[in-house]
């Protein structure tokens, strides 16, 4: 599962992986309120600090956190501006580079028609290996063609068919209306698809991105090409720097074991960190798991991470794949590299943010009572998605499963997974501190 990056206001990468870096300036920026925007961007990358990142959110994006923003801050080591593509008053598409993987990069800044100005569309996406940028302006043949391509993929894959039929409805009806006759810009009618469909579905994991790159057909492939050797070398590389998103794993005071990582990574890649991470904290007296900034990722590392915990083989989750009609059911696994964390106390700390992937791992615990969740109510996000192409410039990620708790007998899309101890998500680990030691007292 991979947590939604397709809304309005959001940073997103290419391949799904988020980039939003310490950035430096070294190209010209115009002087006008796109640019200046920008520059604000810059700045408060530049700086790493939390204060300054709390102002440009306050002042021009409300719709991303401090927490995430400094997250991405250490994928690329940082941006060099090369190149402003083009620019207006609302708008300013820029190239930059990674100064640590020299991976080339458009962004693309839109600002909203308020005042002052605030941010509409912020997005920087990796040029993929032999593509080129192909940033094209939308006509309304490319529109209705788009559109025709989401109905598709939604009738064939979308788990709920009625739901697909509901959300095909509404889009025709915004495209008769002339609600996308005036949007010529790939990003503002992906942002305005993710809007409309998710207001009838409210589902999420559902998104419309546009793509500003054109590559070379393969004979046989459909869609999105596989990726390339250099690729995936890349995103190992890029995991191992990130510490495959381990952060903090640690002994509190009372021997209380302490882990956060902000994404279920690849397995077969950071399944290793997962082992070492359990195997220093293995002799700890009760265990806290911080979910409150994890927004994702594989259901394997969910499985690996969920089965440190349990002595005897148990059923965690089915999931049920709508076009393939197929159920695959999650035990926790038969054996687990080094020391399991069986008979002691566990928690678990939510935020509004905790989505996907690190809902399921929060779920599975909460339902078999093997750990206390301590927090806030989370995002509600349970569908897992799958990218697939929607045209020539757009790309739909489509729902196609649902998880089936075997416990609920059902799961926590739209709802969220509500704590055991609900407290604000910046007080969860003090109030998880306070719960542990009186159950060890107590033991």
């Amino acid at each position: 599962m991979t947590p939604p990056s397709a809304r309005a206001g959001s940073i997103v990468i290419a391949a799904g992986v988020l980039l939003a870096l310490q950035l430096v300036a070294q190209a010209p920026i115009p002087n006008t309120p796109a640019g200046q925007t920008l520059q604000a961007f810059f700045d408060a990358f530049n700086s790493a600090d939390s204060a300054k990142l709390a102002t440009y959110i306050k002042d021009y994006d409300p719709t991303v956190t401090v927490g995430q923003l400094l997250a991405f801050s250490g994928q690329t080591g940082g941006f060099t501006l090369l190149s402003i593509k083009n620019s207006a008053a609302d708008k300013i598409v820029f190239l930059v580079k990674g100064k640590s993987d020299n991976i080339e990069a458009l962004g693309n800044l839109q600002l909203a028609t308020t005042a002052p100005p605030r941010v509409k569309v912020l997005t920087i996406r990796a040029i993929p290996s032999g593509a080129t940028i192909d940033d094209i302006v939308l006509t309304s043949a490319l529109r209705q063609q788009t559109i025709q391509a989401i109905s598709a993929r939604l009738t064939d894959f979308y788990i709920y068919p009625d739901g697909a039929k509901q959300m095909i409805q509404a889009v025709q009806e915004h495209e008769k209306r002339g609600d996308y006759d005036a949007m010529k810009d790939g990003n503002e009618f992906a942002d305005a698809l993710t809007r409309d469909l998710r207001a009838v579905s409210h589902d999420k994991h559902l998104f419309v991105r546009y793509n500003p790159f054109a590559t070379k057909e393969q004979p046989g492939i459909e869609g999105p090409h596989p990726p390339s050797a250099a690729e995936i070398a890349r995103y190992r590389a890029r995991l191992e720097h990130d510490n495959c998103s381990f952060s903090r794993v640690e002994v509190l005071p009372r021997n209380i074991g302490y882990i956060k990582f902000g994404v279920f990574a690849d397995p077969d890649i950071c399944g290793p960190t997962v082992a070492a991470a359990m195997a220093f904290l293995a002799h700890a007296d009760a265990m806290i798991f911080d979910m409150r900034d994890n927004h994702g990722g594989d259901p394997a590392m969910v499985q690996l991470v969920v089965s440190y915990l349990f002595r005897e083989p148990t059923h965690i989750n089915d999931m049920i794949d709508r076009h393939d009609n197929t159920t695959r059911q999650y035990w926790t696994l038969p054996s687990v590299p080094g020391p399991r964390f069986i008979g002691k106390p566990v928690f678990v700390l939510t935020s509004s943010q905790t989505f996907s992937g690190a809902e399921e791992f929060t779920y599975d615990l909460k339902t078999q009572k093997r750990a206390i969740v301590v927090g806030e109510v989370t995002g509600g996000g349970a569908h897992p998605v799958h990218g697939m192409p929607a045209g020539d410039h757009f790309v739909i990620g489509v729902p196609r499963g649902r998880p089936v708790n075997p416990i609920t007998k059902t799961d926590w899309e739209g709802a969220g997974v509500s704590p055991d101890v609900k407290v604000p998500a910046n007080d969860a680990l003090a109030e998880a501190q306070k719960l542990a030691e009186e159950k060890l007292l107590n033991k």
